[in-house]
């Protein structure tokens, strides 16, 4: 057998190099990925660290979705907000949104994007005042029991389930809805997110921990798949 030589030896490994270099970045590309919103004002954006990890899992397993296993974080300024069909936001305290800020996130979600705000018991005098400077022009909508979110794999005839009680009061789903189109879910008196965390962590019931999830993967399932 004929023995390379040593340019042809190193011609071979160098393409040999270029192939698995460009199959290591079309699996990375191809990992579907979604976000939890770093935002400023002060407030926990951080919270319920074991949420999303637990979430995707859930999602895998009951939807065959292929989400990377844990979130990535991405500041509500930045373009990389684009790479992530679900943003999720969470927190107990204040939120401002800067010009550049809310005008970034305004053109995610316009551009396809979903943002899924989770009142952690706190944030809901604040964020209703950023939301507008994202769309001046909508309101904050009660969605029906018929809404898409409530009828994906898991039926949620009334509506969001009831995590934690707080002040008693009745969960509200509450949507941003652009030209026929939600783009912004927001959990309100509910504690979804905490639903998915741990169990160790606010010892929920099984069967809550599990609407809450079942929740959180309609919320996926339907940002992924629904264009209204």
């Amino acid at each position: 057998m004929m023995k390379l030589s040593i340019t042809k030896l190193l011609n071979v490994l160098f393409l040999s190099l270029c192939i698995f270099l460009t199959a290591a970045v079309s699996n990375a590309q191809n990992s579907l990925k979604i976000a939890k919103l770093k935002y400023n004002g002060g407030g926990d954006w951080y919270a319920a660290k074991t949420a999303l990890p637990n979430l995707i899992e859930f999602c895998n397993r009951e939807l065959g979705i292929g989400i990377a296993p844990e979130e990535d974080v991405v500041e509500t300024g930045s373009t990389d907000i684009f790479l992530y069909p679900y943003v999720f936001m969470t927190g107990h305290g204040n939120v401002v949104f800067s010009e550049s800020e809310a005008a970034n996130l305004r053109n995610y979600l316009l551009a396809g994007g979903f943002l899924h705000i989770d009142d952690n018991y706190g944030l809901d005098k604040y964020i209703r005042i950023e939301l507008k400077k994202v769309f001046p022009e909508l309101e904050l909508v009660n969605l029906p029991f018929e809404h898409p979110v409530y009828n994906q794999k898991f039926k949620f005839q009334k509506g969001l389930p009831k995590i934690h009680e707080h002040d008693g009061k009745p969960s509200q789903g509450l949507g941003l809805i652009y030209e026929g189109r939600l783009v912004v879910f927001y959990s309100f008196e509910c504690d979804l997110g905490n639903g998915w965390e741990d169990v160790t962590i606010h010892n929920d019931p099984e069967a809550k921990r599990r609407q809450a999830l079942e929740m959180g993967a309609n919320l996926i399932s339907y940002c992924f798949t629904n264009t209204q």
